[in-house]
């Protein structure tokens, strides 16, 4: 079997020097409320900078890049 995966790639911007995690996926609407990006980072499904992350509350950083379902977002600063 040939296993080909094909990202989506977005972009977010913000103002601050960073952003929650669970906001972020907000803000790229890949969750439509606080608690459903709560359920996504909690079951494992999310990471940033290629590692699982399981802290909603976790600062994510102009440069950094979340990854949730083929989606890849990456973070930049106005």
């Amino acid at each position: 079997f040939l296993f080909v995966l094909i990202w989506i790639k977005m972009e977010i911007t913000i103002k601050d020097d960073f952003i929650k995690l669970g906001q972020a996926l907000k803000l790229a609407g890949l969750a439509g409320s606080g608690v459903d990006a709560k359920f996504m980072i909690e079951d494992g499904i999310v990471s940033v900078n290629g590692e699982v992350e399981l802290r909603r509350g976790r600062k994510v950083r102009p440069g950094d890049v979340i990854e949730l379902e083929g989606h890849q977002v990456k973070v930049n600063h106005i």
